[in-house]
């Protein structure tokens, strides 16, 4: 069956895993035949917010954009898709993009990259551990914690955002199917209070198989945001403990880079190697002997990890969230436990010692990614996804009009 299919982001500042799905799906979704139109926004846009007239139109944006609206409502005018697929609306596109869908008759699929309908920040994560203290409750706890930027104000717009469309029933009457990343963010979104009935998994994938690679260069690899959640300093206590044994190049840029270029000139064996074009990473996780996430908050579905996977890479990471599910102990890679330098330096440090080993987890990794995210795969998963969004929405319109 072939679709038409408007595809819809809200580009953040510093790009993401979300760009490269958001990327590779409509990439997938065009060689399948489908035509498929983009709408992006891009938050490189959002004009200087030290103006208290543009902050408040910021935070009446991220509630209800009528901007946003109607510039979806316009390319549904013209595009005359089936299906609307959103990726993010935040903040400059808003749920009440959604509403201008149904109006137009579409079905409505949003794709929940991270926990930003339970959580102010969208991470569940604060003061440097796992939070869920809003997860189905009120956001009163976020906005007092000022969880998003560390600003009341900020805070309050994106509480006001979660609160009015509850109350509004905006994610259980306006969306017809969620697709949740892993089966542990499914289930989190179904405890904050999403519809269970409608929230589906569809894993990412890469749309190309790459090639595996030689994997004879010797190092540890780490590619990502510097951001305390990410787990950055705890990967550099541990290489402080391994030093030159293993070396580590480290791929990517953020908050903490003036505490990776430190480590970088200080600890034996670290190079910081700066933000890299994809094809330079591929490059790096053929030749790299294993791939670090020591990563201490829930994590979405961390696009690095099915990248190394598919290099036949395997990953060390820590057991919490969707990894516990994605990166299978002793076959694929390594769980350890969150926070750890210790256990993570001593997990390096006997996996490098034992070469068989790591390239029998390699091979497993890459075996694991052809049976569960390739495109392929992720094709029929969105194929049913969509086809459920169509039954859903045609069953509302009914409803409607009965």
């Amino acid at each position: 069956m072939t679709l038409r299919i408007l595809l819809v982001h809200n580009r953040y500042r510093e790009r993401g895993g979300e760009e490269s799905v958001f990327e590779d799906e409509r990439a997938l979704l065009e060689q399948h035949g489908h035509p498929v139109a983009c709408l992006e926004v891009d938050n490189e846009a959002i004009p200087d917010q030290r103006s208290i007239a543009r902050s408040a139109q910021l935070a009446l944006d991220t509630i209800w954009s009528r901007r946003g609206a109607a510039m979806v409502a316009e390319a549904c005018a013209q595009f005359q898709p089936q299906i609307v697929h959103f990726h993010n609306t935040f903040p400059q596109i808003s749920p009440a993009a959604y509403y201008a869908c149904r109006d137009a008759g579409c079905a409505v699929v949003q794709t929940l990259h991270n926990y930003r309908l339970l959580c102010l920040n969208a991470l569940l994560f604060r003061e440097g551990r796992v939070c869920e203290e809003c997860v189905g409750r009120s956001p009163l706890s976020g906005l007092r914690h000022r969880c998003y930027r560390g600003s009341m104000a900020a805070s309050s717009a994106v509480a006001a955002m979660l609160v009015t469309h509850r109350m509004l029933g905006t994610w259980q009457r306006a969306v017809d199917r969620y697709i949740a990343l892993s089966d542990f963010a499914r289930c989190r979104g179904s405890a904050g209070g999403l519809p269970e009935e409608g929230l589906g998994e569809s894993p990412s994938s890469r749309p190309q198989a790459p090639p595996v690679g030689e994997h004879q260069g010797g190092f540890a690899l780490f590619v990502g945001r510097f951001t305390e959640e990410k787990g950055v300093r705890v990967m550099l206590r541990a290489w402080e403990q391994i030093g030159e044994r293993v070396p580590l190049r480290i791929v990517g840029d953020g908050a903490l880079a003036g505490e990776v270029r430190r480590a970088a000139s200080q600890i034996p064996g670290v190079s910081w190697l700066g933000k890299q074009p994809r094809t330079a990473v591929r490059h790096l996780m053929q030749q790299a002997s294993m791939l670090i996430f020591p990563s201490i908050w829930y994590e979405g579905f961390p696009m690095v990890i099915v990248e190394a996977f598919a290099h036949g890479l395997p990953v060390l990471g820590s057991a919490i969230g969707s990894m516990t599910s994605i990166i299978e102990h002793g076959s694929s890679g390594l769980q350890l436990p969150v926070g750890d330098a210790e256990r993570l330096a001593e997990a390096v440090i006997w996996l490098d010692a034992h070469p068989a080993e790591c390239r029998r987890m390699g091979a497993a990794a890459r075996l694991q990614y052809e049976q569960r995210y390739s495109a392929e795969h992720n094709y029929r998963q969105l194929m049913s996804v969509y086809r459920q969004a169509i039954q859903q929405a045609a069953q509302r319109s009914e409803r409607r009009t009965s």
